[in-house]
């Protein structure tokens, strides 16, 4: 049996192991989108990844960190090569010291036209407001604090005020949690959610169970961010080992819906249980090992429900359905064309080109993104 320090270890480096492929896969796809919007209108000079925690170069059991992963998708590409500007960060010298190592030890990095900045120091207040006045290029940022002294809900507006900016952060929810009503850390929790509503917050925690705490937090977090102008906020949890407690949560924004659409398949990939196909965007450990457990509440028969109240006498494409229906929802574009293939073959809704004209996939009718779906009347 593990000591219980080395499961800890364990948890932590799969959760690390986790983060990092959501990062590193959105890089892949941000990247890619930047470079088709350069070759069609020809306006974008420099791409920017811009990594502000960065840790070390490689982890003690010798996986890649995101910045060497983001660096080696950049080498292979000679048009990214050309145009990207890296930045990292980490205020501890001995992750420099390693980052720095593996950086020079990558083979073709002298390929990069911009030599990678790596820089030793605290993010501050400073820090913000820098970013908050400077003309960003499109820019990809990680922002990933022990805990969240550097973190506040306006330094991240600052990195995505500008087109073709997003931000993905580490949100230590355990700390946080305990923070909302520590006043030690009161200045620290102003910062992140604004004063006012971190006020309010305060006096709602303390009547509310470690569930509802949990959601309850998330969607202040996600309104304050909104409230500053992102338009999409999308968080991935990582529980503790027995599945019953978020202790962290990657937290995607952006202000573009597209981002949204690509990161959400990401998460969803890396979600370690789904229920009826519909991803928990969640990774626990426990969840892992015994899925079924957490597999009971059935939410594609509410996204059913749903849709056949939401559209009651409209007609729609599955993909005007999709990008409107699934923002802030857990849904991702397959659980729509799944739900919408058993509302057809149970007669309640009627699609423009009949399911028997349609081809297979998977052992089901497909429903492509034109496919116009009409919706009955609700009856009174």
């Amino acid at each position: 049996m593990a000591a219980k320090g080395q499961e800890f270890f364990e948890e932590q480096r799969d959760q690390s192991l986790v983060k990092a492929h959501i990062v590193s896969k959105y890089f892949d796809a941000w990247s890619n989108v930047m470079l088709g919007v350069r070759k069609q209108y020809g306006r974008i000079d420099k791409l920017a990844y811009i990594d502000l925690f960065c840790g070390p170069g490689r982890y003690t059991d010798g996986s890649k960190s995101t910045p060497i992963m983001v660096l080696e998708h950049a080498i292979k590409n000679p048009e990214l090569a050309s145009l990207l500007v890296t930045m990292f960060n980490d205020k501890d010298e001995a992750n420099i010291s390693s980052l720095r190592e593996a950086v020079g030890a990558l083979g073709g990095v002298g390929s990069l036209k911009h030599a990678p900045q790596i820089h030793c120091s605290e993010v501050d207040r400073d820090a913000e407001e820098m970013f908050a006045k400077t003309n960003l290029c499109p820019t990809f940022s990680f922002v990933d604090p022990f805990g969240y002294k550097g973190l506040s809900s306006r330094f991240i507006h600052a990195m995505v005020k500008d087109w073709g900016c997003d931000c993905v952060f580490f949100f230590n929810y355990g700390r946080i949690n305990a923070g909302i009503t520590n006043s030690y850390v009161e200045r620290h929790m102003d910062a992140l959610f604004g004063r006012e509503r971190a006020e309010k917050m305060r006096g709602f925690v303390r009547t509310m169970n470690p569930r509802q705490r949990e959601i309850y937090i998330l969607e202040e977090l996600a309104g304050a961010l909104k409230d500053l102008g992102a338009r999409f906020v999308l968080p991935f949890r990582f529980k503790r080992g027995d599945g019953h407690r978020t202790s962290h949560a990657l937290i995607f924004v952006t202000k573009d819906f597209r981002g949204y659409a690509i990161m959400k398949d990401i998460m969803a990939r890396e979600s370690s249980t789904e229920d009826e196909g519909v991803p928990s965007f969640a990774y626990s450990p426990a969840e892992a090992d015994t899925p079924l457990l957490f597999s009971l509440s059935q939410p594609l028969s509410a996204l059913k429900g749903d849709l056949l109240k939401s559209y009651a006498g409209r007609t729609l494409t599955m993909l005007q359905i999709y990008e409107d229906h699934n923002v802030d929802k857990p849904y991702i574009a397959k659980n729509y064309k799944a739900a919408l293939n058993e509302l057809e073959e149970q007669g309640q809704i009627v699609a423009n080109k009949p399911a028997a004209k349609r081809p297979m996939k998977n052992g089901q009718r497909t429903f492509s993104d034109a496919t116009l779906v009409k919706f009955p009347a609700l009856e009174k």
